[in-house]
Order: C-alpha cells, then sequence, then structure tokens
C-alpha cells in the first residue's frame, strides 16, 4: 500500500456492466434481454449485465455476464466484438447503492435464441423488437436509446449492414437493413447511386439477377467488396423517419 494512502477515507461503490446486444430479425431491429428473476425490479425487462468482479476487467465482465445470463454458447460471446458505449454514474441510478456502470453494445448478424433459463440475476432473456420496448429497469431505457443511436453511426461508416444480407444480395435487401437499423425511409434512387458509388463496398456477381416479386426485370446480385469502412460515409438522412 501507498504510504500515507487511505483507502477507506472514499466511500466505497460498486461497478456494473450492461450490455445493448442487437441483431435484424424478420425485418426488425431486435435487442436481448433478460427479465430480471431478482431484487430491484423483479420480473422487469432489463438489459444483460451484472456486477465487475475484484480480479477481472469490464469487458471480461461483459462476455462472462452476457454468457452466464442469457446461455449463449460461451465461444461465441468470446467471440463477439463489444464496443465500449460509455459510462453510467448517475448516483441514484440504482436502489441498492451507488454503482457505476460501463456499457457494451454490439450489432451482430445470426444470433442464435437465449436458452429458456436465465442465471444469475436473470429467470430468462428473450430477443425482444427494439419498437414493443417499453419499460426496462434501471436506466436501461437510457442505455438502450444510446446504444441504437451507436449502432446507427456504425452503419453510416462501415461495411457492417452487408453482414446482415445473404452472401449474394440485391440492392433492395442491403436498403432494407439500412431502413430497419436507422428507422427511416430512404430513397432508392439515392440510396443505389450511394453506394455504388462508395469504392469497394459492392462487387456486382456477373450475370447473377433475382426476381423481386414485381413486375420489372430481375434484380442485379450484389455481394460484399473488399472495403471495410466508407469513403464517404452513408449518412442518415435528416429529420425522415417511418
Amino acid at each position: 500500500m501507498t504510504a500515507g494512502y487511505d483507502p477507506y477515507a472514499f466511500e466505497p461503490f460498486a461497478v456494473t456492466v450492461d450490455l445493448a446486444v442487437f441483431t435484424v430479425r424478420a425485418g426488425a431491429l431486435h435487442v436481448l434481454l433478460i427479465r430480471r428473476g431478482q431484487e430491484p425490479y423483479t420480473g422487469a425487462w432489463a438489459l444483460p449485465g451484472g456486477f465487475v468482479l475484484p480480479r477481472e476487467s469490464a469487458e471480461t465482465a461483459a462476455r462472462r455476464e452476457l454468457a452466464e445470463e442469457t446461455g449463449l454458447p460461451e465461444q461465441l460471446v468470446a467471440a463477439l466484438h463489444l464496443e465500449q458505449l460509455r459510462t453510467y454514474s448517475e448516483p441514484d441510478r440504482d436502489p441498492r447503492m451507488r454503482v457505476v456502470s460501463v456499457a457494451f453494445t454490439a450489432l451482430v448478424p445470426d444470433l442464435p435464441e437465449p436458452a429458456a433459463e436465465g442465471g444469475g440475476d436473470a429467470a430468462h432473456a428473450r430477443w425482444l423488437a427494439v419498437e414493443d420496448v417499453s419499460e426496462l429497469a434501471f436506466d436501461h431505457a437510457v442505455i438502450l436509446a444510446d446504444a441504437r443511436e451507436r449502432i446507427g453511426a456504425k452503419l453510416e461508416y462501415t461495411c457492417l449492414a452487408t453482414g446482415f444480407c445473404p452472401p449474394e444480395f440485391t440492392l433492395g435487401e442491403l436498403q432494407s437493413v439500412y431502413e430497419t437499423v436507422w428507422n427511416t425511409t430512404l430513397d432508392r434512387p439515392n440510396f443505389r447511386r450511394k453506394v455504388l458509388a462508395t469504392p469497394g463496398f459492392l462487387e456486382a456477381v456477373p450475370g447473377a439477377a433475382r426476381l423481386t416479386g414485381g413486375r420489372g426485370k430481375p434484380a442485379a446480385l450484389y455481394r460484399p467488396g473488399p472495403a471495410t469502412t466508407l469513403h464517404p460515409p452513408l449518412l442518415r438522412p435528416e429529420g425522415t423517419t417511418r
């Protein structure tokens, strides 16, 4: 211990982690939530998370809690790209004691169903459409809103959206991903012009096409290009929501 330093001079507080994990299912943005099985907020929906143990980092705790509370395979959780969102530190955010939370977020395709029964504080876990989420425990509604804004921004400057499309996809299918995550309606010709003008974003599949249900000619197919970031970024239109 450093000479002259008194660790008891400051009131102790706890550190937790919370995770906003999103995926796209059936044309809607879904978030992974747990039903709390313990007080406080027994029976309420909440983001997965829990307390950081004395000898682990926040990211290690986040992966441990996600696997414990949702039953997702540990190997899958270990491979997830978690992005640190921000720290939430309002003094009264948790009725038990002073708790500071480090929040993480991720937008991931092809995530499986969580386990029927959760572990830790969770009675069970479930994917819920973001638009159907009303009240959440603690300040998790604020975290969820911040996380949705963050993943929306990621689609502006990365090629993440192609991961939610089939290996070969139409521009309409790609546009649907953007509209789902951004909760907006995009102008089709403008979207087509922008994505095709972005270097390395898409590659045309020579000679391939797919009927899309209309009476027009089959739509051309594309696959992801070599780029990982978008230059210029594909910006969300301002003031347009559906």
